[in-house]
């Protein structure tokens, strides 16, 4: 900062280390730096510019720092102050602030004899000494706050510059500490590092390893040094051997060693890890064995057997230690290096029987909150006996639908690994449930492929269960997954085949009904519109006897459709309303929309294309209101053709762009292309 200074006529002091080698990116931090440290001009009672610069272990921390001290000399003429504190060194004690002030004032001068032997005494001497002189104090590797408070200068024409793992909560709730936090190099930064240390030819002949080995190292500038630093030394080698080396788990933090504590990602997490409280540490190593990169405060409890508030503490302490990042509120991740190391830490540590519990309760906290957010999304699907999650295991509660999808949004990525890892213990009821639980999500939104799988493992779970009621449902979930994946399938109807039988040997009337519908269905995608009809017919018979409303009104819609696919239009319109009806009495949405889809098919075949308009409207309404991607982007094919056939091929045009988008978004191969090739036909 520039303000009037008097200088010393004592020594200035230069401790400043030599500035990093190979130094890139960080233009951003850089900026920030500067930005965070000009102290008000012009006013005299201004407090002292701090910056803590925090971050996990081998972030880079210390070679920002040093970066932004040598490009800015100019602004400290009066000298800079330099300390390694080693708040986190594996082989010594942090460094007393009084052993520090010591050093920092023989470098201001003063007789090594004249040094006050009293802490107090020594600081006041020092605070003097550097009032009103513009100079940079560098303190590097601090423990906590504790450490770095006596050493601040009283004098806003002086500058402080932390460094530390810790997030120094108490430096910046007290003294006004600014924070600056950082985070992985980017991609293309951490490729320019590699081409900085190897030469830019050597990774340029291999971009894909590069990019291996970027990706393996988690863009943390101490990881791909280390890699850098093991090519340099072995130039014959192909960077693909150090990038096979470093993908496979096993060896990649072997691999990211160079030979000494201060290289070793290792060492380094080792030190983060044993200033942890045994709470903290434990939560770490029991997150590196769960799988996904990121996790919620309920999940990471019941992983965890802890109540959410102690949880919450413990992922504060690993929050404050840069170990784990709260990148949106109430979910924190660790990067992929330090994951590995506390799965590695966990299996050293941790008694076995301790991590299978712990992952057992994160399975069942995942299966029944599914079960509950499922529950949410369409109160009107039906229910399936469940049991009682394991102790400890709590589900996660929701206030309403849209928090029940958020969190599908949020969790669906984790899906199938649960489910392996359910198979891997022996779990098959939660396997079950998870892919019951998923099922109305991955459905609507449109994950086909996901939803595929799932339902594999769904019905490889009920297998060993003996149960079924379970090995008839995931059949004819399988079939109705089947049959979006890949309509030309012909298993589908051996699954139903098999779920009927079950369900007549088991005298379950509803379950046989439904297993009707998805016949109906499995039929036409054979082309046999009539054998379509008539197990449409036998579910509404048997919807019927039971008294059910709802499924009744479902029934009715599959009837209506499948009479409008072979020509009855009366009887299809009388069947589809009266669907409609029933569905808007009960506030049935979904069923609402399909009836006035539907209606819309009929109105648009015997040629009343304004009706039909208004009908596929309706529904295009209803799907976006229930978050249904898959069947909102049929419907927009219906309604662009709606449009074209009332002379409006823009809006046809506009319309089709939509569905395209939606189409390409869920991999639906068959339907791009014709979406494709309609806009094509549309071309003015």
């Amino acid at each position: 900062p520039a303000r009037a200074a008097t200088v010393s006529a004592g020594p200035v002091p230069r401790q400043l280390p030599p500035p990093p080698p190979s130094f890139v990116g960080r233009t951003a931090e850089l900026a920030a730096l500067t930005a965070a440290l000009e102290a008000p001009g012009g006013d005299e009672a201004a407090a002292v510019p701090i910056t803590a610069v925090g971050g996990v272990g081998g972030v880079g921390k210390t070679s920002l720092a040093l970066r932004w001290a040598h490009d800015n000399l100019k602004r400290f003429p009066d000298g800079q102050l330099y300390a390694n504190l080693r708040g986190f060194d594996p082989t010594v004690r942090p460094v007393e602030p009084a052993a520090v002030v010591a050093t920092f004032l023989t470098a201001l001068g003063v007789d090594r004899t004249a040094v006050p032997t009293d802490p107090e005494a020594g600081f006041g001497l020092y605070r003097s000494l550097v009032a009103d002189r513009r100079v940079l104090v560098l303190l590097d590797n601090a423990r906590d706050a504790a450490q770095v408070r006596p050493l601040l200068p009283g004098s806003p024409s002086c500058v402080v510059v932390v460094t530390s793992r810790s997030r120094l909560g108490g430096l910046l709730a007290a003294e006004g500490a600014q924070p600056l936090t950082l985070g992985a190099l980017s991609p293309e930064e951490s490729r320019r590092l590699l081409a900085t240390r190897l030469g830019a030819g050597r990774t340029a002949v291999e971009p894909a390893a590069v990019g291996d080995i970027v990706a393996s190292c988690a863009r943390l500038p101490l990881a791909l040094a280390v890699a850098a630093a093991r090519a340099a030394a072995a130039p014959e080698l192909p960077l693909g051997e150090l990038a096979a080396e470093l993908r496979a788990a096993e060896t990649r933090l072997d691999a990211l060693d160079a030979g000494d504590l201060a290289t070793s990602l290792r060492a380094v997490c080792d030190t983060s890890y044993d200033a942890l409280d045994p709470t903290a540490g434990r939560l770490l190593c029991l997150l590196g064995t769960a799988p996904g990169s990121d996790i919620g405060v309920p999940a990471a409890a019941s992983l965890a057997g802890l109540s959410p508030a102690r949880t919450r503490s413990a992922l504060r302490a690993l929050e404050a230690a840069s170990l784990v990042d709260q990148h949106t509120p109430g979910r924190f991740r660790a990067h992929d290096l330090l994951r590995l190391y506390a799965a590695e830490r966990a299996a050293r540590e941790l008694p076995p029987s301790d991590r299978d519990a712990a992952l057992r309760r994160l399975v069942d906290h995942h299966a029944h909150t599914a079960l509950r957010a499922g529950d949410l999304v369409d109160p009107h699907s039906p229910r399936v006996p469940v049991g009682e999650p394991l102790d400890s295991a709590v589900p996660q509660e929701f206030a309403d639908r849209d928090q029940a999808m958020a969190w599908f949004e949020t969790e669906h990525g984790r899906l199938l690994p649960l489910q392996r890892l359910a198979a891997d213990h022996g779990m098959h009821r939660a396997a079950w449930l998870l892919a019951w639980g998923w099922d109305l999500f991955l459905s609507r939104r449109g994950h086909l492929a996901e939803h595929l799988a799932s339902w594999h493992a769904g019905l490889a779970a009920a297998t060993p269960l003996r149960d079924p009621t379970l090995q008839g449902l995931a059949r004819r979930r399988l079939a109705a997954a089947t049959l979006r994946a890949d309509p030309d399938d012909r298993v589908p109807l051996e699954h139903l085949g098999h779920a009927l039988a079950l369900f007549e040997d088991a005298g379950d009337v509803l379950n046989q009904a439904h297993t009707h519908q998805g016949l109906s269905l499995a039929w036409h995608r054979r082309g046999d519109v009539r054998m379509s009809l008539t197990h449409a017919e036998q579910a509404l018979a048997l919807y019927r006897t039971l008294g059910d409303a709802l499924w009744e009104a479902n029934a009715l819609n599959a009837v209506g459709w499948w009479c409008a696919q072979l020509g009855d239009h009366d009887r299809a319109r009388e069947s589809c309303r009266e669907s409609l009806a029933v569905c808007r009495a009960y506030g049935h949405r979904e069923g609402e929309a399909a009836a006035w889809d539907s209606l819309g098919y009929v109105a648009s075949r015997v040629g009343r294309h304004a009706e039909a308009l208004d009908h596929y409207r309706e529904a295009l309404a209803l799907r976006r209101a229930l978050g249904d991607t898959y069947e909102e982007a049929d419907v927009l094919g219906c309604l662009a053709e709606a449009h074209l056939a009332l002379g409006d091929p823009a809006e046809a045009r506009a319309t089709w762009h939509q569905a395209l988008a939606l189409y390409r978004a869920q991999h639906r191969t068959d339907q791009v292309h014709e979406a494709e090739a309609r806009l094509a036909a549309l071309e003015p």
